[in-house]
């Protein structure tokens, strides 16, 4: 170290040896912090190597972060400047800032992205250059992909189209398993086989082939669909029934079965569920009655019936007065049983209006029939009064009228009481498709006994169609009832047009009854006893009167207005040509009809080979050409209500069926209504 003249070393000055370095006061370090930020290794311009390391620095090397520890750069004017690193340090790193260094990570994602797509491509061209799965491409919208289905769906003609329409529309009404009950719906119990029974036809009537059974239906004119059809027999006593059972036939004067009772007879004694469609008056009450009779006679005498059980068998009606002649015909036959030896069997009539404590005496006692309209056989059903334990014989008796008047969920009500399998049957002159549709859902192998077609009309009635003004109809109304001799039966849409006219017919001194749905039990079944006996000429009445009722010596059946729908009109007339007789039938109509109402009467007429008046004739009817339709769909008409003049997408009996539902849907659940939404 040197030494000044007053005799002290200097650290300024540049020493000859190699390893000395020059002392930096600490203003000066601190200087250069403030310049750059932090003290660096510094070096002298005038030395040719490197920067040679303080001794003061070099214990706080290792400690000092790499960027403190680079030498100063001296400038042209003689300042140190430390903002240049050197080349030979490869450690230094520029700070960037924070929004420069995100900018690069963005870059940096793109260019990752870039190279991906890249590799896509290029792994498209050459599959196995990247074993990284291809990246899924958008898929098409959904309705991209219908307009495509809709292109490539083949050409359908407007008739296949319309026929498809149709089948789509029956399916949906027919998708009811009305006949089931719950319990089996719920568990899936289905029954293949029919219930075997104890009869057998004759040996001759075993050996006849199907041929040969054909020819005796073409001859009888009867249609049958179903598997394993029985054989027809053409006598009562060919059908095994007991002696008293085909006297009593004989007394009544039926010597010969009717067409429905050739075919239907034989399927019922085998066991089979059927379904029986045939005009009225043909005798379909005797179908279901003398098998219902067997059932029940066989049963007691295998095993007889204790007090409070039964029934063996079930008749279900829409009316209180039909259930009470079937009720009578089923009695009639009884008697003679009884007095023949036989053992006794207990009918019971099961109906409102009357007091429930007879009936419940009949039940203690045990009963073997019940003739029964839904409402009261419900309502014994839910007090536990009765049960269908043993029940095996099921009739619903006008089975399209009991779906059709709202008691769709009384029968499935009383479905839920049946504990095994049953035998079903179901009767009606009006049947249509949808009808036999979920009814052959329901029930097992059925056969399909068809008279004629289901909702002609009786072709032994004379139908007249008379154009009359509203207010002109009561004067006429008398001179119609002078066409023939009494009993007349005068049928209305309304309870209101009853009362009327039963009031003008006793001004007029005519004898005359009157029966609606709002009348006394006792008013109406004084109104039926007394026209059946001849007591009363005419019986006004509404269509509560038109469903199954028998009354065998009318001739003349007067329509005062023109039922909505056609099936009322079928069941009215068939009031009368009852049994081979010849009747009239005579409708007023006016322009408070409607159209298509109009229209099927039309084509109903023009099956039966009746005169259409000029009023009906100049109807514009668009089923005229149809005939292609109904060879394409098979179904003649409306499959909804078995009106000829219209189809199913044009059923006005569909859309008032529509509209009840969503009235219905709409009911006022806060009671605002009054007592049930009575206003």
């Amino acid at each position: 170290m040197a030494t000044s003249t007053d005799g002290k070393r200097s650290i300024l000055e540049r020493q000859d040896d190699d390893d000395f370095e020059d002392y930096i006061p600490v203003h000066k370090r601190q200087g250069y912090g403030s310049t750059e930020g932090w003290i660096r290794e510094y070096s002298i311009s005038k030395q040719p190597t490197g920067p040679t390391p303080c001794p003061l620095l070099s214990p706080l090397a290792d400690t000092l972060p790499s960027f403190c520890l680079r030498s100063p750069m001296v400038t042209s004017d003689g300042k140190r400047s430390l903002s240049e690193p050197q080349d030979e340090d490869d450690d230094y790193e520029d700070y960037v800032p924070v929004h420069k260094r995100r900018a690069m990570e963005a870059l940096k994602v793109l260019q990752r992205k870039s190279q991906s797509a890249s590799s896509v491509a290029a792994q498209s061209d050459d599959p196995s250059s990247d074993p990284r799965p291809p990246i899924a491409e958008a898929k098409p919208s959904l309705l991209v992909k219908a307009s495509q289905l809709k292109r490539e769906l083949p050409e359908v003609s407007p008739t296949e189209q319309l026929v498809q329409q149709e089948k789509e529309m029956i399916e949906h009404l027919s998708d009811r398993k009305t006949l089931m009950s719950v319990r089996e719906l719920a568990k899936g119990i289905t029954y293949t086989e029919p219930m075997p029974t104890g009869w057998r036809p004759p040996l001759a009537i075993r050996r006849l082939s199907a041929a040969q059974a054909d020819a005796i239906r073409r001859k009888w004119h009867i249609l049958v669909d179903g598997d394993d059809v029985p054989a027809p027999i053409r006598n009562f006593r060919d059908m095994r029934f007991p002696e008293p059972v085909l006297q009593k036939l004989k007394e009544k004067g039926i010597l010969q079965p009717t067409p429905i009772q050739v075919q239907g007879l034989p399927v019922i004694l085998s066991g089979r569920d059927m379904i029986g469609i045939a005009f009225t008056g043909s005798g379909k009450t005797l179908v279901f009655v003398l098998p219902l009779i067997m059932t029940a006679l066989q049963e007691e005498l295998m095993m007889p019936i204790v007090p409070g059980e039964g029934p063996f068998g079930l008749v279900v009606c829409p009316s209180r007065e039909l259930a009470r002649q079937t009720y009578e015909v089923v009695e009639q036959f009884l008697l003679p049983l009884k007095k023949d030896g036989y053992p006794e069997l207990r009918p019971l009539l099961c109906i409102g209006g009357v007091d429930m404590r007879s009936q419940l005496e009949v039940i203690k006692k045990g009963v073997h029939i019940v003739v029964a309209t839904p409402g009261r056989l419900k309502d014994l059903l839910a007090k536990k009064k009765m049960n269908l334990d043993n029940c095996s014989y099921l009739t619903l008796d006008e089975a399209d009228r009991l779906v059709d008047l709202g008691f769709e969920e009384d029968i499935r009500e009383v479905f839920d009481h049946f504990k095994s399998q049953r035998q079903t049957l179901l009767f009606s002159a009006t049947m249509p498709t949808k009808i036999q549709n979920f009814a052959k859902n329901a029930l097992v192998k059925p056969v399909i006994v068809n008279v004629g077609r289901a909702g002609a009309a009786n072709l032994d009635v004379i139908q007249e169609v008379e154009y009359v003004k509203q207010e002109a109809k009561l004067v006429y109304l008398l001179e119609c009832l002078q066409k023939t001799p009494p009993p007349v039966l005068v049928f209305c849409e309304n309870k209101a047009d009853v009362d009327d006219i039963h009031e003008y017919l006793l001004h007029k001194g005519v004898e005359a009854v009157a029966i609606h749905g709002g009348k006394d039990q006792e008013d109406r079944e004084y109104a039926i006893s007394s026209f059946k006996s001849g007591k009363k000429d005419v019986l006004v009445a509404t269509d509560v009167a038109s469903k199954g009722l028998d009354f065998p010596d009318i001739q003349h059946v007067i329509n005062y207005d023109m039922p909505a729908e056609i099936e009322n009109y079928v069941h009215r007339i068939g009031r009368t040509g009852r049994c081979g007789k010849t009747g009239i039938a005579t409708t007023f109509i006016n322009k408070n009809q409607t159209e298509t109402t109009l229209l099927d009467l039309k084509h109903l007429l023009q099956e039966a080979k009746q005169r259409i008046p000029p009023v009906l004739a100049e109807l514009n009817d668009p089923m005229e050409d149809g005939d292609v339709l109904t060879s394409a769909s098979g179904v003649k008409g409306c499959a909804y209500c078995g009106g000829l003049g219209h189809r199913i997408r044009d059923c006005p009996k569909l859309e008032h069926q529509k509209s009840i539902a969503i009235a219905g849907s709409r009911r006022d659940y806060f009671g605002s209504g009054g007592y049930r939404g009575e206003m």
